[in-house]
């Protein structure tokens, strides 16, 4: 694997009670409380990963905890990162998730240089740092406390209901820096939900987990998106969905459609010539060219949630926090300008990085 430089040795303070420490041992453990996961332990050499210059991203690090989700969303645009890892795009991102085990020190170390400039820094741009393994490991407590202490201003996007045992230590955290929070819910209606995003809470879950994000004080905005092509672009859907994130308190909402990046496309198309084949023939056409659907198809969909967040107070005109399609969102970060995130402006193919902390960072919206 393209880790073994980084396992787990001797010297590395046990992280698992009752495993064996055994000098050049990659811990691949499975555990009954979570079935079908497998979690490869790695000491990681950097935390905060910088964004390419001259993207259009409202900030300027990132830092992603695990590599791999088990929230499994089929769409993910995420999974062709994963291949870097020498794991596939489909059921090993799912299942095979990477742990950095050491982050919480490393970010520390790498928060006091006198050169950090204390940047804001994004959470959940890859994978979700909500997702199950956090239940375990628990690095996210760590990383909110030392990006707090030092000054820097950051945001977190998450599917995870478990950021809820953080809201107190976020809200703690944004009377020292700038906290923003941005909860992502594709789909509302509740068997598509089940089919396409099966390890994620309920929509109604992550509903409950923006009001008392709200709650707590601290904006939270909503990325309903993906918005998937002849699936949940339907204006009942769309009309249920954003009524439903405006009574749980939503600062604003993001609404994007559906891209697909190599790994996604595959994983993706796969299941659509399965639970949906009169769409494929569209889905062809609206993504022959690239990734991303045309601008028509954009403007279509950005005329018919328009009205809707306008009248709901969601859109930039009434203020809201996180906008609608193709407009900026700050993830609910107070202050922030308008930055947008225009079709084609993601970073594409990067040169092939040198350790597995620097593999790939992506936008992930999923």
């Amino acid at each position: 694997m393209r880790w073994d430089a980084q396992r787990l040795d001797f010297d590395e303070p046990s992280t698992l009670p009752g495993l064996p420490d055994v000098r050049g041992l990659l811990r691949s453990v499975q555990v009954p409380e979570f079935p079908g996961l497998t979690f490869h332990e790695v000491r990681a050499k950097s935390a905060l990963n910088a964004v390419p210059k001259g993207s259009a991203m409202p900030f300027g690090h990132t830092i992603n905890p695990y590599r791999g989700c088990s929230h499994a969303c089929v769409y993910c645009y995420s999974r062709g990162t994963h291949e870097w890892l020498e794991l596939d795009s489909g059921a090993d991102f799912d299942q095979q998730i990477v742990v950095k085990t050491n982050l919480v020190d490393v970010l520390r170390r790498e928060l006091a240089r006198p050169s950090w400039q204390r940047e804001h820094v994004a959470l959940g741009t890859n994978t979700d740092p909500y997702q199950r393994a956090e239940g375990r490991y628990r690095l996210m407590p760590g990383v909110i406390d030392a990006l707090a202490r030092s000054g820097t201003p950051f945001s977190v996007l998450t599917k995870g209901t478990l950021a809820r045992r953080d809201v107190p230590r976020l809200a703690a955290a944004s009377r020292d820096v700038p906290v923003g929070m941005g909860v992502s819910m594709a789909i509302w209606d509740d068997d598509l939900h089940a089919a396409l995003e099966p390890g994620v809470p309920t929509p109604r879950a992550r509903l409950d987990l923006v009001r008392a994000i709200t709650d707590a004080g601290l904006p939270c905005g909503v990325f309903l998106a993906p918005v998937l092509p002849g699936l949940t672009d339907r204006m009942e859907h769309l009309e249920a969905a954003i009524g439903a994130i405006a009574a749980a308190g939503a600062t604003g909402v993001t609404v994007l459609p559906l891209h697909l990046r190599p790994g996604a496309r595959e994983w993706f198309t796969a299941w659509l010539s399965r639970e949906h084949p009169g769409l494929v023939g569209r889905y062809r056409q609206l993504y022959g060219r690239g990734a991303y659907v045309p601008a028509e198809y954009r403007s279509w969909l950005a005329g018919r949630v328009a009205p809707v967040l306008a009248r709901y107070g969601l859109d930039r005109q009434s203020g809201g926090v996180a906008r609608g399609v193709d407009a900026g969102s700050s993830l609910g970060l107070p202050g922030d300008e308008s930055v947008g995130f225009p079709a084609g402006s993601l970073p594409t193919r990067r040169p092939e990085p040198a350790s597995i902390d620097e593999a790939p960072e992506q936008l992930s919206l999923c």
